[in-house]
């Protein structure tokens, strides 16, 4: 099935400015890069962590430096601290080319003329400038000249090996004449003359952009990164989660070890990076097939609870898509209990209110459930905006639970599918569009690379981008497959399948069962960021909630966030987050989650939600749908 006319769905909506974003730096032809590790630089002056490295603009060049992470009781923080400082003369910077792993900054002097380019990737081990015309790159660091290296100079900065690969090299100035290319690096703790080899080699061969590609089967899902270089071996480096489960051998590997915040990562020489992650498919409801006569009675009585007290569907893009969610969830959930004329009223209500927050011109008839694309931003906004959805915030949390929502419901009618397809295809194409347009950027918010979303817009921050909920995360790509079944389209299925695999494996990695810190104190890692790791959310400091927001909205694809964690790993965590689940903030999703620790444990949280109180469970979700989550264990 071809990429979706891009244009032709934004034609759909209304156009209005209504995105509240810094100014962008980037070139005509660029669109304004949100939601990427390299935001906080596109939008402002924040560092950025490109994985190994970190990397500031100043007002005449850059700094470079090797983040180390360090542990607290509760974060690990690995901030950017400059090693290396770079003069190259500009006044400013605009961004000249991105995908969603590399960037390219074009360095202009006072006149705007462009002095030459900078490039950096995740993954990528080095930073290039390439000088557009003759003139003198200066490098402030205690770096001096290596004759007889594989390094023009080197030197210790900070504990780490920093070197240079250029033309030349006196006492910190380099002089190159246009085309020519200055390389900066640090070296891995013990590095073989092998590693040196890899990395002056890349050091010389600009990372000029990378291409993703990926393949699912019923085991795998395959993400394919190809770093591409004006020739050269190029290298790159392995993060942990590329490393974790069954994965190949890989040639070039084993080269050194880098420090990062979610583990070690090994170098490799190489411009080809395959990671593989366990298939997660689209999951609809819990199925409830084998669930007892007891269950079955419970769950239905919980339904009807739950049916009768469904409020008024809020207007703003989270709330309401969350609430939608839950309608359609307890739809479909009741239907397959065979209490259909018990949900036949919720059926229609929720099919209209998702009807009228995909009717095309919704917002030039009102100003909430609707939707409107921005031409300044290049994105598509909701209205009522929600968490800073209209900075560009959270997008796929937000679209993910429309998009299940009408997965859900269009499962098995076409007639309600044709009817949401205008607007619920465009959701889909400005969260997770395979390929770049005018319109819309390649794969907003997710990161080939580091295996995760960015939920962040513009990245205000000095610790980078962030995610919160790996879960919503997880959900939002679950829901993006439901509603790629729904209406028929393979690839998008696919790609959806590939998104949540991923995600779900990154999840394990850094979110749920991360990789000890010495001084960290805690089972799980509730907020990622380029630069730091918390044990913290954004709004609450209940450790019902930490734990909650990793496990919302706790349908059957977040059962993939326990897959070959340790159970008593799990027990631990649920008993830090609030052993009796009665906690207002999410005590619901976190009983849940003890069920996936065994079967004992099924049974014990199976009696508990019977018994907690209403406010413990989210409106994201309902008692019915977490007994059924349970009894499908």
């Amino acid at each position: 099935m071809p990429e979706p006319d891009v244009a032709a769905l934004v034609a759909q909506v209304p156009a209005r400015q209504v995105a509240t974003l810094p100014d962008a730096r980037v070139d005509d032809a660029v669109l304004p890069q949100t939601n990427r590790w390299y935001s906080g630089l596109v939008f402002g002056d924040q560092p950025v962590f490109a994985q190994p490295l970190s990397f500031q603009l100043t007002a005449s060049g850059f700094t470079l430096g090797l983040p180390r992470p360090v542990g607290t009781a509760t974060t690990v923080a690995a901030p950017h601290v400059p090693a290396l400082t770079v003069d190259v003369g500009a006044t400013r910077a605009v961004v000249s080319a991105a995908d969603p792993v590399a960037v390219t900054l074009a360095l202009l002097d006072d006149r705007g003329e462009v002095l030459g380019h900078v490039a950096l990737a995740e993954g990528s081990p080095v930073v290039t400038f390439t000088a557009a015309r003759d003139l003198t790159v200066r490098t402030e660091g205690g770096l001096s000249a290596t004759p007889d290296g594989p390094s023009t100079a080197r030197g210790e900065v900070g504990g780490t090996d920093w070197a240079v690969q250029a033309p030349s090299f006196d006492a910190g100035a380099t002089a190159v004449a246009a085309g020519e290319v200055v390389g900066w690096y640090a070296l891995p703790a013990d590095a073989t003359s092998a590693a040196e080899r890899a990395l002056a080699d890349a050091a010389q061969h600009p990372v000029q952009g990378v291409d993703v590609t990926y393949g699912v089967d019923e085991r795998v899902a395959r993400t394919t990164l190809t770093y591409r270089t004006a020739g050269g071996d190029g290298a790159y480096v392995l993060a942990p989660h590329h490393r974790a489960g069954d994965q190949p051998e890989r040639d070039g590997c084993g080269l050194g070890e880098y420090a990062s915040l979610g583990g070690p990562l090994e170098l490799c020489a190489g411009s080809r990076l395959d990671a593989f992650a366990p298939t997660v498919e689209p999951a609809p409801v819990p199925d409830v097939a084998d669930a007892s006569s007891h269950e079955r009675q419970a769950i239905l009585t919980a339904l009807a609870d739950d049916v009768a007290s469904t409020p008024d569907f809020p207007s703003d893009t989270y709330f309401g898509g969350k609430a939608l969610f839950r309608a359609a969830t307890l739809v479909v959930l009741g239907e397959q209990l065979g209490a259909t004329d018990q949900v036949a009223d919720l059926r229609t209500r929720t099919e209209d209110a998702l009807r009228e927050w995909t009717q095309p011109d919704g917002c030039g008839q009102r100003e909430a459930r609707c939707f409107v694309y921005d031409p300044d931003a290049r994105s598509v906004i909701g209205l009522t905006p929600s968490f800073g959805s209209d900075e560009l915030n959270d997008h796929h949390f937000h679209y993910g639970y429309l998009l299940a929502a009408g997965g859900l419901l269009a499962a098995d009618d076409p007639a309600l599918a044709d009817d949401l397809a205008p607007v619920l295809d465009l959701l889909a194409t400005d969260v997770a569009a395979g390929t770049a347009s005018d319109d819309l950027p390649q794969l907003r918010t997710f990161d080939p690379y580091s295996g995760h979303s960015w939920a962040s817009g513009s990245a205000p921050f000095a610790d980078g981008n962030n995610q919160e909920s790996s879960s919503e995360a997880v959900n939002a790509w679950n829901g993006l497959g439901l509603w790629a079944q729904a209406s028929g389209q393979d690839d998008l299925l696919a790609q959806a399948t590939w998104l949540a695999s991923t995600e779900s494996a990154a999840a394990r990695t850094y979110w749920t069962a991360p990789a000890p810190v010495p001084g960290f104190e805690h089972e799980i890692v509730s907020l990622v960021w380029g630069g730091k790791r918390d044990y913290a959310t954004w709004f609450s400091p209940e450790p019902s909630a930490i734990l909650g927001i990793q496990l919302i909205p706790m349908g059957p694809a977040q059962a993939a966030l326990a897959e070959g964690v340790d159970p008593q790993r799990i027990r631990h965590a649920v008993v830090e987050a609030g052993a009796d689940g009665t906690a207002p903030t999410f005590g619901g999703y976190v009983l849940a989650y003890l069920a996936l620790a065994g079967d004992d444990d099924a049974a014990e949280a199976w009696e508990r939600l019977l018994a907690i109180p209403a406010d413990a469970v989210d409106d994201g979700t309902s008692r019915a749908a977490l007994l059924a989550f349970v009894a499908a264990r």
